[in-house]
């Protein structure tokens, strides 16, 4: 089974950490759309986070009526939802063991999110693209590398790319963006 999982395009969110506050995304650049949507092909099926941002970007690649599923939604960051990027907390030089682990006041951790991704990822029968967060893609990352995938970049508009065979997964392409 081939797994290709889709960032949304930039999030307009301010200078804020959107995480699980919904907000629009950017869909001006139909170029790099257009690009993308010629590089994921026509996958078996095409399943969403519930946020805008996601929905928004299925229907600017022309698949306008995607399942959704909730267990793809971002990580919870509790209490620092809406906060500015600079006013986020300095967690500091945390092993990543550690920093999967840690949990936001009333959030969760990745360890947390990962394992409700993971159930979804699991979950799917055929060739798949999933179009849903950062956090959505290191979990899938994280079933190769574990909490190593922290440390993976993903920009909007991105692609990441595994393959399952059995219960093995592997990693084609991370964070591949649409010449």
């Amino acid at each position: 089974m081939k797994l290709l999982i889709l960032r949304h395009a930039p999030a307009l969110n301010h200078g804020r950490l959107a995480g699980r506050t919904d907000v629009e995304a950017d869909c001006s650049d139909q170029a790099a759309f257009a690009r993308m949507r010629a590089r994921i092909g026509d996958p078996d099926q095409v399943i969403t986070s519930p946020a805008l941002r996601c929905r928004q970007t299925a229907r600017m690649l022309g698949f306008p009526a995607p399942h959704n599923d909730e267990r793809l939604w971002e990580q919870d960051y509790g209490a620092w939802e809406g906060l500015p990027f600079e006013s986020l907390p300095d967690l500091g030089p945390l092993p990543v063991s550690e920093l999967a682990d840690y949990r936001p006041e009333t959030g969760e951790s990745f360890h947390d999110m990962a394992a409700r991704a993971h159930e979804a990822i699991r979950d799917l029968t055929c060739d798949s693209l999933l179009i849903a967060h950062a956090g959505t893609v290191r979990a899938a990352l994280a079933l190769v590398v574990g909490p190593q995938a922290l440390s993976f970049s993903v920009a909007p508009l991105s692609l990441t790319v595994l393959h399952r065979t059995g219960d093995l997964w592997s990693v084609e392409a991370v964070n591949v963006t649409a010449p």
